[in-house]
């Protein structure tokens, strides 16, 4: 296992080379790190072309995840985008139209993958009373859609883990969809971490046709960092074709610093990652003990999550997420009704140490026992594409009944859409875009 790109850079950076090339800061440094920041420079490769260092790389992370992983230096969002290209791809060879059965808790790159590739979508929906960030779908649930299904999709589309660190039963789900010879993919990218567990939970070994890690979510990673994985037995039309599915989408000028920390990661996964993680999952088990013989009602099923829901312990996820903050602790995300604490190892144990003590020295109140809305199952009036693509306005939310949503504007975190484009706002509706405090709406005119 070896770092080709970071050794380039390092020795191109060694020699003083006078950098008649893009970035224009030409190597001198502002913030620190110029000098490692370079472009497709002679022997630097090209992420969309690779057949050098980057291949070599990719090659190495492809022996730590035991499939075919190619890099990707805009997160997750690019790699929804490419997976659901190669979808369409591998229904045209088949002679048919690309359909999509995908779990509702989607993240709003697959509604901007539907805007540019116009395929078509049957929403899985979740029980009511599940929140809308989750979307429970059992094996039997999906054997039941499948069934009665009028025309069989091309693939199945989940969110696994989903914000709130529930996570699929991906195994059974994928001899579901070879039942009835359907793909299976997983936007997996809260989950990079899952294949160093002692048993691996990773999507591609549970049966995922192709499935997406934001490597820098839960992985010592930069930021845009991620992993497109693909099956070794998927169709070949996915790997044959994922390079140019990646730069249909991605940015022509890569950034090499997100490449070499994706480069360098890959020794850290190879010789420390998988003995760390376990040592820090047993003590992370027993900070999570602790504060459910507290008082805390934790919700997530996922080993690096911790998922409080804040309104059994008297608070809503945002003023608990307030107090948190003001003890000098920043949460993933919060909403009214929890709150998301991501952990890694790179923590280290006297951080859980810190956040023990501060959950114990919260008083507990009484429950408040407002729920959230149940989940709605807005009506279609036209496709995500044609919706997008129409004229527009703005307007407050009270106004908005009665009309089509052009484009979701949910932010991230969770960037996970209430009612998607295309369909109607009515009176639930702006009840729960009431809860979740959004006051306006962009609609089709």
């Amino acid at each position: 296992m070896n770092t080709p790109i970071c050794d380039f850079v390092k020795q191109y950076s060694q020699k003083n080379t006078l950098r008649l090339h893009m970035p224009g800061h030409k190597g001198q440094s502002f913030l620190g790190y110029e000098s490692a920041d370079i472009t497709e420079i002679s022997g630097a490769d090209s992420l969309y072309e690779a057949d050098g260092i980057i291949r070599e790389s990719e090659e190495n992370a492809s022996v730590i995840f035991g499939c075919k992983t190619l890099y990707s230096t805009e997160g997750s969002s690019l790699l929804i985008r490419s997976m659901l290209y190669l979808v369409c791809l591998y229904a045209k060879e088949k002679g048919t139209e690309p359909l999509i059965f995908a779990a509702r808790n989607v993240h709003k790159s697959f509604l901007s993958a539907a805007v540019l590739l116009d395929f078509g979508i049957e929403w899985l929906y979740p029980d009511e009373q599940e929140s809308y960030l989750s979307c429970n779908i059992t094996a039997d649930k999906l054997d039941k859609v499948l069934k009665e299904a009028e025309t069989l999709p091309t693939a199945v589309y989940i969110t696994s883990p989903d914000y709130l660190g529930n996570i699929a039963d991906i195994r059974a789900l994928s001899e579901i969809c070879k039942k009835y010879g359907v793909l299976l993919l997983v936007d997996n990218a809260h989950g990079a971490y899952l294949r160093f567990l002692p048993e691996s939970q990773h999507p591609v070994d549970f049966g995922a046709d192709m499935c997406c890690d934001s490597a820098h979510k839960t992985l010592p990673v930069l930021t845009g960092g991620a992993y497109l994985h693909i099956a070794n037995n998927a169709p070949e039309c996915f790997y044959n074709n994922a390079k140019n599915a990646l730069s249909l989408f991605g940015s022509t000028s890569p950034s090499y610093l997100i490449l070499q920390s994706l480069d360098n990661a890959n020794i850290y996964l190879h010789n420390k990652f998988r003995s760390e993680l376990e040592q820090f999952l047993v003590q992370v088990a027993e900070l999570k003990k602790i504060i459910k013989n507290s008082g805390y009602v934790s919700v997530e099923k996922e080993p690096l999550k911790i998922t409080l829901n804040t309104k059994k312990y008297g608070y809503t996820g945002k003023d608990f997420a307030f107090i948190l903050s003001e003890n000098n602790i920043e949460c993933e995300f919060a909403d009214e009704d929890f709150v998301v604490l991501m952990l890694t190892p790179c923590l280290g144990v006297k951080s859980l140490d810190t956040i023990r003590d501060i959950l114990l020295s919260v008083p507990q109140k009484a429950e408040i026992t407002t729920k959230p809305p149940k989940i709605i199952r807005p009506q279609k009036v036209m496709s995500v594409r044609c919706a997008a693509l129409s004229p527009r306005e703005t307007l407050p939310l009270s106004e908005c009944i009665g009309r089509t949503l052009a484009i979701s504007e949910t932010g991230c975190p969770p960037a996970v859409p209430i009612v998607a484009g295309g369909e109607l706002i009515d009176e639930k509706s702006v009840e729960v875009f009431q809860y979740y405090s959004i006051n306006k709406c962009t609609v089709t005119k």
